[in-house]
């Protein structure tokens, strides 16, 4: 029995679920995929305007090769920004809860993060922490961030006012009120940070990789985009945004499980 009193689902209850909920948008997308391919054959516009998902396939199965290498660079660099920005955005979160001269104090200037067009300073980034898999790294933290610190701060700001007299009454020190109290009570809008974070870190990852991403073997899906670009191969920028997505949506995946198995005493 969980604590709300109710019997825990069984696995083939779980995997019911899941399928139940990943059929709907398997159709929808599905069914883009096949009007789209129609629309195709009906207008034939040129390739380099719209390939159709056959075309945009067979350059995915063609340079499958270069694209699995490139999606390992990109998606380790969307998943070392992501936990950057998720460590960093829980720490600066927690310690703005605990003063509200912080929070009027720091606050606004971490609204900073999400008002400066990183396409502005990713040039900074370049300069400071050199070409490459780093200036990345920071890049898709910079993005990620504010989502992150600002639920957590939300979270721990509406910790109900008894249980925190509580707490005082029994003279339970900071890290104990931050551990046992704030931060499960913060977790479910924690969650939803990190989720919005998910998928703002592969953004901020190939908006990085356009700047400080180099060419040759070891090129990232942003510097793929950017050649496919110039050589007219839009077949294969569909391809390669493609698999940024699927990143994204992984990770994002990855995130909700993870918020799932946190919650799901508490939360039907």
């Amino acid at each position: 029995m969980t604590k709300s009193g109710s019997t825990r689902p069984s696995g083939a209850a779980l995997l019911s679920s899941a399928f139940s909920s990943l059929v709907p948008p398997a159709l929808v997308v599905l069914g883009a995929l096949v009007l789209w391919e129609l629309a195709i054959i009906l207008f034939r516009p040129q390739a380099y305007l719209l390939p159709g998902p056959r075309a945009i396939l067979a350059a995915a199965v063609e340079q499958r090769s270069m694209l699995a290498a490139a999606s390992l660079r990109s998606a380790a660099a969307s998943l070392a920004g992501f936990a950057l920005s998720g460590l960093l955005g829980l720490a600066i979160g927690s310690a703005l809860s605990t003063s509200r001269f912080l929070q009027r104090g720091f606050y606004p200037i971490a609204t900073l993060f999400q008002m400066v067009p990183l396409v502005a300073i990713a040039p900074l980034l370049v300069i400071w922490f050199g070409y490459g898999m780093r200036a990345t790294i920071a890049s898709a933290a910079i993005v990620s961030i504010f989502p992150v610190l600002a639920n957590t701060l939300d979270g721990m700001r509406s910790v109900d006012p008894g249980l925190r007299e509580l707490f005082a009454i029994h003279r339970a020190g900071p890290l104990a009120r931050w551990w046992k109290l704030s931060l499960p009570a913060a977790t479910p809008q924690i969650v939803t940070g990190l989720r919005i974070a998910a998928g703002l870190a592969v953004i901020g990852t190939i908006v990085g990789e356009f700047v400080s991403g180099y060419a040759g073997r070891e090129a990232p899906l942003g510097i793929v985009i950017l050649s496919a670009m110039r050589e007219y191969r839009t077949d294969l920028v569909f391809a390669a945004v493609g698999i940024a997505a699927a990143i994204g949506m992984a990770l994002f995946g990855v995130v909700s499980f993870g918020g799932w198995l946190l919650l799901r005493r508490w939360y039907p």
